[in-house]
């Protein structure tokens, strides 16, 4: 396991209480570098949305949870936020909680020199997903799949 994959996990594992006290589900955990700066972010959600006032409850509790631990070498900005309208699909949670939303997939290599689809997450399992586009069932290997995203009509 990458030292990434460790932090994210750990902090996962004390995130999820803290959660589970205010009634909120866990969406993602990310431990990413962008230009100097290292980032660990909880994406979190709730039935009706995430507020701000939600964001920094979660925040402090988190933090201090994580000062107690102190696991993660280095500095790093600790972030908590909603997914977004927008979020991605990576997990298998993720995908089940999307079954009947529309989609947005953007793919690796284009298929008929298309690399971008939109349509219904119908099924997936753990190498594939089938998306209803134009009334017609187009099946996906997840190792294609540059990005899923819930759509968001603009």
């Amino acid at each position: 396991m990458s030292k990434r994959e460790s932090y994210e996990q750990k902090t996962e594992m004390l995130l999820v209480p803290i959660l589970e006290e205010f009634g909120f589900d866990l969406w993602d955990v990310e431990y990413v570098k962008e230009g100097s700066e290292y980032y660990l972010r909880a994406y979190i959600d709730k039935e009706g949305g995430i507020t701000i006032d939600d964001c920094v409850d979660v925040s402090r509790k988190l933090s201090d949870k994580l000062d107690e631990d102190d696991f993660i070498e280095g500095e790093y900005i600790l972030e908590v936020s909603s997914p977004g309208l927008g979020r991605a699909l990576k997990r298998d949670r993720d995908y089940e909680k999307s079954i009947g939303r529309e989609i947005d997939l953007k793919l690796y290599k284009a298929i008929d020199k298309v690399k971008e689809f939109t349509g219904i997450l119908k099924l997936y399992d753990k190498d594939k997903i089938v998306v209803t586009i134009d009334d017609e069932d187009k099946e996906f290997l997840k190792s294609d799949l540059a990005s899923v995203k819930l759509h968001v009509e603009f």
